[in-house]
């Protein structure tokens, strides 16, 4: 059955780059629609009331589904095309906690580095909000170290972050830290067994299209799209 699948998305936003991962780890094709959010697009408010991206619309015959929000669209995902799955369907304590890790980052993480640290050099810049702050930069680098302890306390016993399995937590994760490493703010070398991981992370075929990602007037720092750092 034919599908248009459109995802409205940006393309520095960490919650549309989790859906972007999915899709390219599912191999489904879809046409990419750049929304400057910030802007209100009254487009994009007709599709989700928040104004917010990431937001996948599929037209099939007799149906059009338009999903809201990395969330619900991830597991939407995961559960209409589920080869590979990502939300294990054999290990019932993998799937409590790609949900818990999917949570940390969309709330906790968001919250306390994302907050911080993206606001002060990104949204800044896209809103013309000035000088980045200091001290909020200092405290949403103490934030990300907080975070990057805790991934590696996880990785340093197991093959991916959730598990024995590549999964949601591993999309997510990746989405959130590839725009931070963007900025250049991840200190790789101090957390080993979270840049290995990384690495074969974004070595995968569906990483390729974020290691491409350029935005005008926002910069990536050197070694973004080295695979080998």
């Amino acid at each position: 059955m034919p599908v248009d699948r459109t995802l409205h998305h940006f393309p520095l936003d960490p919650f549309s780059r989790e859906v972007r991962l999915v899709l390219g780890e599912k191999r489904l094709r879809v046409t990419e629609v750049v929304e400057r959010y910030w802007e209100r697009p009254e487009g994009l408010a007709a599709l989700n009331p928040s104004g917010l991206p990431p937001v996948l619309v599929e037209v099939r015959p007799g149906e059009r589904l338009v999903i809201c929000e990395a969330r619900a669209i991830l597991e939407y995902l995961d559960e209409r095309y589920g080869d590979p799955a990502l939300l294990s369907n054999t290990d019932v304590a993998e799937r409590v906690e790609t949900r818990r890790l999917l949570h940390w980052f969309d709330r906790k993480f968001d919250y306390e580095v994302n907050g911080l640290l993206l606001h002060e050099k990104m949204e800044k810049r896209l809103l013309g909000g000035g000088a980045p702050d200091l001290a909020a930069l200092r405290a949403g680098r103490q934030a990300l170290r907080a975070h990057l302890a805790h991934l590696e306390g996880l990785l340093t016993q197991r093959d991916w972050l959730a598990g024995r399995q590549l999964s949601l937590a591993d999309m997510a994760a990746g989405a959130h830290l590839s725009v931070i490493d963007y900025f250049g703010e991840c200190p790789w070398e101090d957390f080993p067994a979270t840049r290995m991981w990384y690495a074969r992370l974004k070595s995968r075929p569906c990483f390729r299209p974020l290691l491409n990602d350029r935005y005008p007037g926002l910069t990536p720092v050197a070694h973004y799209d080295d695979l080998d750092f």
